[in-house]
């Protein structure tokens, strides 16, 4: 498996930040050359489902995602507790399992933590090069989170 963490802070409040973060089409606004669509109605909540897709032309993939645990934060202060959202990858190239946090911060802030813990089929791809992988993922998922960041705080401002 390749496992990878980020984390991010937000000028904005956890509710906030959660809205954007499971409002999944916007995840294609993020990241370089995603595409999100959801396949369920409603989009949100356990049992929705979407697919992002990911890549150029013949080289882009589909990733499948059904969410499996939402939990929207309390409120906007920090004793209000973390929102947790988790979902399973069931695709052809991509398997596994990815979830965030949203945690209230004080001063009307939050913090994102991302994580994934995902296997590329082949597998034998994941074995001789998930330490590469899990790097990538990093990285990727690091500017994606920056770029939300500053979306969603040029929005509650």
């Amino acid at each position: 498996m390749a496992r990878f963490t980020v984390t991010q802070q937000v000028r904005a409040p956890a509710t906030s930040v959660w809205a954007a973060m499971v409002d999944w089409r916007r995840h294609g606004d993020w990241a370089p050359l995603t595409v999100v669509r959801v396949t369920t109605s409603p989009p949100e909540g356990v049992g929705a489902e979407f697919v992002a897709r990911t890549g150029l032309g013949a080289l882009a993939f589909d990733d499948p995602m059904t969410v499996e645990l939402w939990q929207p934060p309390g409120g906007n202060a920090p004793s209000d507790g973390p929102g947790r959202c988790e979902v399973v990858k069931r695709g052809r190239v991509v398997l596994g399992r990815a979830g965030f946090s949203v945690v209230p911060l004080p001063g009307g802030r939050s913090r994102v933590d991302w994580d994934e813990d995902v296997t590329v089929i082949p597998h034998r791809i994941t074995r001789l090069a998930g330490p590469l992988l899990s790097l990538a993922g990093r990285i990727g998922f690091g500017a994606t989170l920056r770029a939300m960041a500053r979306d969603v705080e040029r929005q509650t401002r």
